[in-house]
């Protein structure tokens, strides 16, 4: 960290692209939880892009990733297709769990994304293992677990931490710290709320990045991978950012400083990524609009192909009842 890196406007374009998916993903998909063809929860990752973009884009094709109950950014920034994440939230046959998981439970195992959680910090546990599986398999690979601020404080956070530690296992925690477990400020449920020293006392290489700054997120990664590949893992990172509304679409938010969220929507990641884009890539203003036209209307096609796809049969339901 600290050098002067260069970047191909390839990749700049890329990590746009991502980070432009995911906001039109979650802004068109609350449109649908509004007129009631998403049921259940429904978390926004709106605000923290960068970060989804960033880590995945700084893995190889072999790594895993475990997620959040915020997870739809991860599976997209993971290479999901929004046709199938579509259709899982609308419930239907040919999503990505045959519609049974919804929401907060979108997996692709072959992509290497053990899956979204519902469960709080359920994640690490099961990123760990397969940084485990890796690591006695002589593989490489590393698994990168996302966290919210919220699960640091559950008990399977810090023993997951403390075995991966124990072990030198390749796996990069990134909390993704938006200040709120649901409501509670972080500064109300511990005593540090600077996380990232979580690891320091489990001597475990642990850093505080911008968390909406997709480069300053790519940087770190690719550093921790590099650190895991080196037999030095686990590494912690500490992602600040700040989600642009409540925890989810229910949720007003209105325990959100107004100032506050003002500050963060101008330091928007979309907003840094462009930027980024325009000057460190030379784009041109008109190539990015016709990026995000294509992106918005391949968001439309995403939500016809839900609309037409099939309801999953009650019979293959019931079977799965009786077979466990």
């Amino acid at each position: 960290m600290g050098k002067k890196h260069k970047y191909s406007k390839e990749l700049l374009l890329k990590l746009y692209r991502t980070i432009y998916t995911i906001r039109i993903f979650e802004t068109r998909c609350i449109e649908l939880y509004r007129k009631a063809l998403i049921r259940g929860y429904f978390h926004p990752y709106l605000g923290e892009e960068a970060i989804a973009a960033g880590a995945c884009a700084a893995l190889r094709e072999q790594d895993y990733i475990a997620s959040t109950h915020r997870g739809h950014g991860h599976c997209i920034a993971r290479g999901a297709d929004i046709k199938r994440m579509t259709a899982e939230l609308f419930g239907k046959q040919n999503g990505y769990c045959g519609g049974r998981g919804g929401s907060m439970h979108i997996a692709d195992i072959e992509a290497g994304n053990l899956g979204a959680n519902g469960i709080v910090a359920a994640g690490a546990p099961l990123g760990l293992g397969a940084a485990l599986g890796a690591k006695i398999r002589h593989e490489d690979r590393v698994a990168v677990v996302f966290t919210s601020d919220g699960g640091v404080n559950n008990g399977v956070f810090s023993e997951t931490l403390n075995l991966a530690a124990a072990w030198s296992a390749p796996m990069i925690q990134i909390i993704e710290n938006n200040r709120y477990a649901v409501s509670t400020p972080i500064e109300d449920s511990t005593r540090v709320p600077e996380l990232y020293k979580r690891g320091k006392s489990l001597g475990i290489a642990s850093l505080e990045i911008d968390g909406n700054d997709v480069l300053e997120v790519y940087e770190s990664t690719q550093h921790a991978v590099e650190l895991c590949q080196k037999g030095e893992g686990p590494v912690l990172i500490e992602a600040k950012t700040y989600r642009h509304g409540g925890h989810h679409c229910n949720d007003p938010g209105k325990y959100m400083p107004g100032d506050k969220v003002e500050y963060y929507k101008k330091h928007d990641p979309l907003k840094i990524a462009r930027r980024h884009l325009i000057k460190k890539g030379k784009a041109l203003e008109k190539e990015i609009g016709d990026l995000e036209k294509k992106i918005e209307w391949e968001m439309e096609e995403a939500i016809e192909y839900a609309s037409a796809s099939p309801e999953p049969p009650v019979e293959d339901f019931l079977q799965e009842v009786e077979k466990y």
